[in-house]
């Protein structure tokens, strides 16, 4: 077996057109990048992958990247052992590397967020950061497109622009008013401290439906998904048979024991293939199958690849988090201020539904338990009904006025002297 990596410039290797000075083996590849091995290797249980195969990136560790492969599930490979599969990539991945390196140093409020801010977390939960940067006056204007947020290459770290978290603000977005307000929210220039200052603008009953109404609607999403589970591994058991049934017989059996209930038989067995052609395009999206039709999905259950989770594995990691967002929103609606760290009886609830310790039918059940609660919260709060729209917009053209007012005085700084230079508009042709 060759584990050195393959020759570039080699008959058929394959080449980007228009992009040949692009070094494809130092560009960032982000979360999601589809990218073609260069070497080959063995996986676990022995199994052969050639050089040439396409995964795609799942997250990155220990200098190298795990790479997701369809019917092998993931495999770990070293930097120079991978390159970006399509032009566009190659771009976007410069682009947003690109940005993060001369935007950063113009971010006026972080925070860390997520299970640490929750009193959620424990020592293998992720340090999550989101903040807020304001543009350089050169970066809005011209043909470009300014970047709206910074994404750090393994995703833990976002920062918004200003006038898209404003925009998110009045939308009562749960992750902007986490941002804004939970008590480790770190103003780092004067701007953030206006943001801070203004932050109860966007504030209104309106976080009833973003956080409450929402929440509850996702979790009775992930409750219908588990039960699509149970049917997904009933389905894959009997594409292993001999002969493996064809789509019909599979659609028969399956709206045979599907707890649905259909107008006549036929639209019983409509239901049942939509939901087989839902399966195999889901499997095809998580890069498990070798393309998107029902001879992919026959082949993939025989083929004994990766599986997903089985209905019984299935505890949404994410599940604490929305039942988390109903007690935020009740709290927040009857006191008038935000309580993000959970405690007592509540915190022990849900880091046992973190741990899977808790069926997520019972999650659901402790939801809709809350929900009378919510809806008096709501009923009776003391929320203005609307943000104050007039204020958020006083506060941008303050922003704005600043960042103007840094750079034509050429004050020391990111957003004056020193500002970033605003990329060139080029044309590349990529045929």
């Amino acid at each position: 077996m060759s584990d050195s990596p393959a020759d570039p410039s080699a008959p058929g290797a394959a080449r980007i057109r228009g992009l040949e000075q692009v070094d494809r083996l130092s560009v960032p590849l982000p979360h999601g990048t589809e990218v073609t091995t260069r070497v080959e290797r063995l996986a676990s249980g022995g199994r052969r992958i050639p050089q040439g195969v396409v995964g795609r990136v799942v997250r990155a560790h220990d200098g190298g990247f795990d790479v997701q492969i369809v019917g092998v599930g993931e495999v770990w490979f070293a930097r120079d052992e991978l390159v970006p599969r399509r032009p566009g990539q190659v771009q976007f991945a410069q682009r947003r590397e690109a940005a993060w390196t001369a935007l950063t140093p113009c971010v006026v409020l972080e925070t860390r967020v997520g299970s640490h801010a929750w009193g959620l977390a424990d020592e293998r939960s992720d340090v999550d950061v989101r903040g807020v940067f304001a543009l350089p006056l050169p970066w809005s204007f011209g043909l470009t497109e300014a970047p709206k947020d910074l994404v750090s290459a393994d995703g833990s770290t976002t920062y918004w622009e200003v006038h898209k978290l404003v925009e998110q603000a009045l939308r009562a977005d749960p992750n902007t008013l986490e941002t804004l307000f939970v008590p480790g929210a770190r103003a780092v220039d004067a701007i953030g401290e206006w943001l801070l200052a203004e932050r109860d603008a966007f504030v209104s009953k309106a976080l009833f439906g973003s956080f409450g109404r929402y929440a509850m609607s996702q979790l009775d999403k992930l409750t219908r998904s588990q039960r699509l589970a149970e049917h997904r591994d009933l389905l894959l058991a009997w594409l292993c048979e001999e002969p493996a049934p064809d789509l019909d017989e599979v659609a028969r059996r399956l709206s045979a024991v599907s707890p649905r209930e259909a107008p006549t038989p036929q639209d019983a067995l409509l239901a049942a293939k939509t939901y087989v052609k839902q399966l195999y395009r889901s499997l095809w999206d998580q890069g498990l199958l070798a393309a998107n039709d029902f001879k992919a999905l026959t082949a993939y259950a025989r083929g004994g690849g990766q599986r997903p989770p089985s209905a019984r594995e299935l505890r949404p990691k994410n599940a604490y988090n929305l039942l988390r967002l109903v007690a935020t929103a009740t709290g927040w609606l009857r006191e008038g201020a935000p309580t993000f760290e959970a405690s007592g009886s509540l915190k022990a609830r849900l880091l046992d539904i973190k741990a899977g310790r808790v069926p997520l039918e019972e999650v659901l059940r402790d939801a809709e338990a809350l929900a009378p609660e919510l809806e008096a919260a709501h009923r009776d709060s003391r929320l203005p009904e609307h943000p104050d729209y007039a204020r958020a917009d006083r506060l941008l053209r303050r922003v704005g006025e600043e960042v103007a007012r840094r750079w034509v005085l050429k004050v020391p700084g990111p957003l004056g002297r020193e500002a970033p230079e605003a990329p060139a508009m080029t044309w590349k042709e990529l045929e």
